[in-house]
């Protein structure tokens, strides 16, 4: 006994498949302007018209698909600029999020940042004692080195070397304590920015000194 299919089934399977679309999609034509500004309606369209926006519609004539123009290069330019403002926001209230997590009033911002200062400075400070510790040996070396060479001695190269490690260990703190000088003016700087900001985004003003010198003066 043969079987024959039937078109119920067909059609059935086809529509579980989703393929009745595709085809209908398929066996659209397209209707787009052409370059002298003329509606055309074909089975087929050229690559520039595609840039123009276009539709898809049935043989009857009905819409299936709208496809937009391509953005011209200004859109494009202005999209971008979008998005990077929208970065830029999205930036900066993570950066107010983390700065709130630190300081809720500018004050607070203030008084860390005269902590960091002086610690750094304290810090400044020994070392400008070490280098006055070892000027003064430097020197009783170099005077020592000076009275053998008017005695028409040589000077031990154990002299010498104690010299030249000496004169090293002085420039070494020395580029030390300008690094860390800088690092002060840095710091500072970086804390008067979130100080600011934290005046805008709390609607607080500092009520202390920025510096210390000032507080002195203040009391």
């Amino acid at each position: 006994m043969q079987h024959r299919l039937t078109k119920a089934p067909v059609l059935a399977g086809l529509l579980s498949l989703g393929l009745l679309t595709s085809v209908a999609v398929q066996a659209g034509m397209y209707r787009y302007t052409d370059d002298n500004g003329r509606l055309v309606i074909s089975n087929t369209i050229p690559q520039e018209a595609t840039k123009r926006g276009y539709e898809i519609i049935s043989d009857r004539g009905r819409i299936l698909e709208t496809i937009a123009p391509a953005p011209t290069a200004e859109e494009l330019a202005a999209r971008e600029a979008a998005n990077k403002r929208k970065q830029q926001q999205e930036a900066q209230l993570e950066q107010d999020r983390q700065l709130l997590k630190r300081f809720s009033h500018p004050d607070q911002a203030v008084r860390a940042m005269h902590r960091k200062v002086e610690e750094l400075e304290s810090v400044i400070s020994l070392k400008r004692g070490n280098i006055s510790v070892l000027s003064n040996q430097l020197d009783n070396e170099q005077s020592r080195a000076a009275e053998l060479e008017r005695a028409g001695k040589t000077i031990p190269d154990a002299t010498l070397k104690r010299i030249y490690r000496m004169e090293g260990q002085v420039r070494d703190i020395e580029r030390e304590i300008a690094a860390q000088q800088l690092e002060i003016d840095t710091i500072a700087q970086r804390f008067l920015s979130e100080i600011e900001r934290l005046e805008e985004i709390t609607g607080s003003e500092r009520t202390l000194p920025l510096k210390d010198t000032d507080a002195a003066s203040s009391e």
